[in-house]
């Protein structure tokens, strides 16, 4: 196994299992600084609808209410150089600090794709883990609305991590590695 997909997969594992489980905050460990701990992720994408329907229909996220940024504002926070665009918020879940995925359109300027064919052809982010209650139930639901695992469908982790658990990767409209994480149920 490639030492890049063994990272990725001890990360996803070990950040995985410790959402899942929680960690509760013992009195000798100082409040942490941050006011949610989710992370929420950006997303430029070439075309907002399909990647909305593959957030919705094959991830099963839920879209929240969008929203614009002007192209002043945006240039004031060192986004853009005087592009305004447009935010369709997708989220993991109902509850208020829940994950958000926001994809953003330039429809009046078009980015340039980076090498997506594996994880370590391009630096920076390079993939979102989504860790499900069923990995086999959201395959399947994936690929009935047409995604295609990019892996051998629900994968098992390998030894040395813990029993009955797998991963399935897919791509995004733009390429973007989307892993799924999660108990292998029949």
């Amino acid at each position: 196994m490639p030492r890049a997909l063994k990272l990725g997969l001890m990360s996803a594992a070990l950040v995985g299992f410790g959402v899942l489980w929680g960690s509760a905050q013992t009195p000798d460990k100082p409040a942490s600084p941050f006011a949610r701990q989710t992370v929420d992720f950006g997303i430029v994408c070439s075309n907002a609808e399909k990647s909305i329907a593959f957030y919705k229909d094959v991830l099963g996220c839920t879209q929240l209410e969008g929203f614009d940024a002007p192209g002043e504002f945006a240039t004031d926070i060192g986004l853009t150089d005087g592009l305004a665009f447009h935010v369709d918020v997708m989220t993991l879940g109902s509850d208020e600090s829940a994950t958000k995925i926001k994809l953003m359109s330039f429809p009046t300027s078009p980015g340039a794709r980076v090498d997506q064919r594996f994880i370590h052809s391009s630096y920076g982010i390079r993939y979102l883990t989504l860790f499900v209650t069923d990995l086999n139930a959201s395959v399947a639901k994936a690929e009935a609305a047409g995604a295609k695992p990019i892996s051998k469908g629900a994968v098992p982790l390998p030894a040395g991590f813990p029993d009955g658990v797998g991963l399935a990767t897919f791509r995004d409209p733009d390429g973007n590695f989307i892993e799924l994480v999660g108990p292998l149920k029949k």
